[in-house]
């Protein structure tokens, strides 16, 4: 089961010759990945205080180009939850056609004395991003 995010190629988001710059297909992910927890009643970011996620190991494999104003679908899973991360697995479509496959880990963390230390996920939360993706009907 995927949850799935729409995205139009924007003009600042390509080369000289019109393909996407390698490194927005981060940025593709993180968006999505941002729409999910929307999604799921949630935000990234709750407030200083709080727990944050920072990213611990992102990947990206590429299978064909996107263009200027091509319409593409990012497909997010959550893949994996341990105590202190959690992984998803994204994959990028464009009318069928596999654009490429890719991973984000995130920890979760809190600020303390200027420094940051990771935390338990809280299950609520894994619980509300899985329900969001179900709720997408897969």
């Amino acid at each position: 089961m995927a949850f799935r995010y729409s995205r139009r190629v924007q003009f600042a988001d390509t080369d000289l010759v019109g393909i996407v710059h390698f490194s927005m297909f981060f940025r593709y992910m993180e968006e999505a990945e941002h729409a999910l927890w929307r999604a799921a009643g949630l935000s990234i970011v709750e407030g200083a205080d709080e727990a944050g996620w920072p990213r611990v190991s992102a990947t990206f494999e590429y299978k064909s180009p996107l263009h200027f104003e091509d319409e593409f679908v990012v497909g997010v899973e959550l893949t994996a939850a341990t105590r202190r991360t959690i992984q998803y697995t994204f994959t990028l479509t464009r009318e069928g056609t596999l654009i490429g496959t890719g991973t984000l880990t995130a920890v979760c963390a809190r600020r303390r004395d200027g420094t940051l230390e990771s935390i338990a996920v809280p299950d609520e939360i894994v619980a509300r991003l899985r329900a969001a993706i179900e709720s997408q009907g897969g």
